[in-house]
């Protein structure tokens, strides 16, 4: 099976497992100063205008599935700001699994952020938005604020230029990590489904 491949600044093009994981970002791209990072970017409208304002030249593209990346190749604790604006919200519940924002996978989405880090989080879809901020307020050591207003700048992306224009609400959200010495935390939902999960594993027996 062929990872996703991962797009640093230009035009080189390489593949995950050509690479050592996790990630070592600062060597893949020049510079110095905090990390942002935006999951799920679309057309990129908030990500190139961040970059044009800022002149920067050092932009890191990773291409993969949200939850494998999150796990297995980007760092943890690395980030000063998380974006996520109008994930898919899998309205069925068949497929509410599938949704970035879970109590057995808000750890690994919150887990990029170092201590002091914030999360920026915009949806169209209000029950999601609704169930997102439940989600959020339960993790440990997270405070919460929602916004009632657009962004400084304005909108962040092409939906939520149009959803302002056709007057359609937009649930926004900022969330802090408080100070953390590096233990791993888990939501009291989801921590209960990983250890059900481990509860039952059997030790090997020693070989005579």
């Amino acid at each position: 099976m062929r990872l996703p491949a991962v797009f640093a600044a230009g035009d080189e093009e390489t593949e995950l497992g050509d690479l050592d994981l996790p990630l070592d970002l600062d060597r893949l791209a020049a510079g110095s100063g905090p990390w942002e990072v935006e999951l799920g970017f679309g057309k990129g409208r908030y990500l190139l205008a961040r970059a044009r304002r800022q002149h920067l030249d050092n932009l890191l593209l990773v291409r993969g599935e949200a939850l494998f990346l999150l796990a297995a190749v980007l760092p943890r604790a690395f980030a000063s700001i998380l974006h996520v604006y109008f994930p898919d919200p899998w309205p069925k519940s068949r497929h509410a699994k599938r949704r970035l924002f879970d109590p057995e996978t808000v750890d690994l989405v919150l887990g990029i952020l170092r201590s002091g880090g914030e999360l920026h989080f915009a949806t169209d879809s209000l029950d999601y938005g609704e169930r997102v901020t439940e989600i959020l307020r339960g993790f440990p050591g997270l405070t919460v604020e929602r916004r009632g207003d657009l962004w400084p700048e304005g909108p962040r992306t092409n939906y939520e230029a149009k959803y302002v224009r056709e007057g359609r609400p937009v649930l926004r959200l900022t969330a802090r990590l408080a100070a953390t010495d590096g233990e791993l935390r888990l939501h009291p939902e989801g921590a209960a489904g990983i250890l059900a999960a481990t509860a039952g594993r059997r030790q090997r027996q020693p070989v005579a």
